[in-house]
């Protein structure tokens, strides 16, 4: 065992880490990366609504609904896109809205029960 691959198959062996880490150790394979990243996805027992750093030093994201070893790094065109139209109070929108906002800036739901959910984002002043 005097590779450093060795040394760290025994570590994730000894260490208990869960076998899904083990495809962040290694770039993802070519195929994957013009892939779609899928929002919402679930990672462990959560759900995420952008790209996430989780035992990565870069945000990535999912390329299936839930987890299954497919990812791929994020880049500036992977932002979580607004669900319209959305529940919001008692009232559903088409387009980002200013309602609720205290600094007076646009947002959106990122599903389509903002009442039930709580996930939003700020909207881009330039649309």
């Amino acid at each position: 065992m005097r590779s450093p691959v060795s040394w760290l198959s025994l570590a994730v062996c000894v260490g208990g880490l869960k076998a899904e880490l083990i495809t962040h150790l290694h770039p993802p394979v070519l195929e994957f990366v013009n892939s779609t990243c899928v929002f919402p996805f679930m990672y462990g027992d959560s759900i995420y609504y952008n790209c996430i750093s989780l035992h990565s030093d870069y945000d990535w994201c999912s390329l299936d609904k839930k987890f299954q070893g497919r990812w791929r790094y994020c880049t500036g065109q992977d932002p979580p896109k607004c669900a319209f139209p959305f529940l919001y109070r008692k009232k559903l929108f088409y387009e980002c809205t200013k309602n609720g906002y205290v600094l007076n800036r646009s947002w959106c739901s990122l599903t389509k029960n903002y009442n039930r959910d709580g996930k939003w984002k700020q909207c881009s002043p330039f649309g």
